[in-house]
């Protein structure tokens, strides 16, 4: 009797402790299984943040490379073209006027000193070690004071037109291209809406995202037209301000150098 009461006893206990282990089980799963979908849409969310994160750090430089193969190879090509062109042309012109300016002021004392202590040849001598437009007016009116001195003015002021003629060289090709560039944009955007109307035309109907993708690419070259327009027109306008910072400097020196002649003449 004792036995049957303890085998009873002990059966009670193993079939109340699997029925505890079975609810802390059942208990536990959805625990599991809560804590892990979590985990999973942290994870998504947080890819998805660093992918937007990501597209908004997209710098400029890739912007404007993707929006310029979207524009097409047609007139995107030839408009890049003309901004290559343009400043190669202004770069050239700028490392020119940069090695033709010349301190004119210590370039007429020179002069002035070179004419009172050799004379002529020794102004000349100077000049001709001299690098710059100022320093080659200077050595063609000094080369014809013998023949007087409007001789030696004429000179200087026909040899003055030559420099400035060569300050000049090329300048005009960057404002064809300021002007050129626009005008291809625009050429392309009319271009295209054209045929986005042909699409609309073919369709039947005015279905905006028949023609959307086609009006963006468009009105793309407009905008690069014009991007290269600015660019262009800032180094245009510093050469041209160049050129006539140099001139004004060739006009002052040319007229000191005809008052130099003069007093050298007259003390002869």
């Amino acid at each position: 009797m004792k036995k049957l009461f303890s085998i009873l006893a002990i059966a009670g206990l193993m079939t109340f402790g699997t029925v505890q282990a079975q609810d802390s089980t059942q208990t536990t799963e959805p625990a599991v299984e809560e804590t892990v979908t979590a985990t999973v849409e942290e994870t998504a969310t947080d890819m998805v943040a660093d992918e937007e994160t990501a597209t908004a750090e997209k710098s400029f430089t890739q912007e404007l490379k993707e929006r310029f193969i979207q524009g097409g190879p047609g007139f995107m090509g030839i408009v890049l073209l003309c901004l290559i062109l343009g400043l190669a042309i202004a770069i050239e012109r700028i490392i020119y006027l940069n090695l033709s300016t010349t301190n004119s002021k210590k370039l007429i004392k020179d002069v002035e000193d070179a004419l009172q202590s050799g004379g002529v040849n020794a102004a000349k001598e100077v000049c001709r070690n001299t690098a710059g437009p100022v320093a080659s007016i200077f050595y063609q009116g000094l080369d014809r004071i013998d023949h007087g001195v409007e001789s030696a003015e004429k000179a200087v002021v026909s040899y003055g037109g030559v420099q400035m003629g060569q300050l000049e060289k090329n300048v005009s090709w960057i404002s064809l291209f300021i002007a050129l560039a626009p005008m291809l944009g625009f050429m392309g955007t009319v271009i295209g809406m054209i045929q986005a109307f042909d699409k609309i035309e073919a369709a039947g109907n005015m279905d905006a995202s028949l023609v959307a993708g086609g009006i963006k690419v468009a009105l793309l070259t407009t905008v690069f037209g014009l991007i290269v327009a600015m660019i262009l027109q800032v180094f245009y306008n510093y050469i041209i301000a160049k050129i006539d910072s140099i001139v004004n400097d060739m006009e002052d020196a040319s007229i000191s150098l005809v008052d130099i002649l003069v007093d050298y003449k007259n003390k002869k």
